[in-house]
């Protein structure tokens, strides 16, 4: 697992793993990997990923969050902006969310725009504090995200914060599964 600088203070996790502030522009490739292992990416996407995660980092609005370990590595991240209607992905997903009648959720929301925690650290409510923790602070009065259209653990956690389908199916270009956008009110939902 990569070792992570930027080891600074924030909400606690677990009992090992911090929640703050991650200069994501600076650790994009920590991150990166992370996001290699917990998503299976190969050198050739975390290359692509690399060049959209700093393109992203640029928009206005844009934050991170990561999760590091007390002895500095990076065991997760998040990241996210307020939604921009002209930004890529809002465009491919609004005819989805407008033909669900959930056209109105693509204005006024943060989006969620990666989380991944890896699996050494999985199933230790990390993903949980990462997703909570950077919505807890959006202006916006709604969040939304996607995430491959199947159950999984990741869609488990979404709808135990209050997360609803807007729409199914949606098809990303080059992205061989379809995936599900979704929806919360903020702020989240907490068990």
């Amino acid at each position: 697992m990569p070792r992570f600088a930027g080891h600074g203070h924030g909400r606690r996790a677990s009992h090992d793993i911090v929640i703050g502030p991650l200069d994501l522009t600076a650790h994009v490739d920590e991150a990166l990997a992370v996001q290699a292992v917990a998503f299976g990416l190969g050198e050739e996407e975390v290359a692509v990923r690399r060049q959209i995660v700093l393109r992203h980092m640029t928009y206005p609005g844009a934050r991170a969050l990561g999760a590091t370990t007390s002895d500095g590595r990076l065991a997760g991240f998040v990241y996210g902006m307020p939604n921009d209607r002209v930004h890529w992905w809002s465009t491919v997903v609004e005819p989805y969310v407008r033909a669900n009648g959930h056209d109105g959720w693509l204005d006024d929301s943060f989006v969620i725009t990666e989380l991944h925690v890896h699996p050494a650290y999985q199933n230790r409510g990390v993903g949980r504090s990462l997703i909570t923790t950077i919505t807890d602070s959006a202006a916006e009065p709604r969040s939304i995200l996607s995430a491959i259209d199947r159950d999984s653990p990741a869609r488990g956690l979404y709808f135990s914060l209050g997360y609803v389908d807007l729409a199914r199916r949606v098809m990303f270009p080059s992205a061989p599964k379809p995936y599900a956008v979704m929806g919360a009110t903020l702020p989240l939902r907490r068990t």
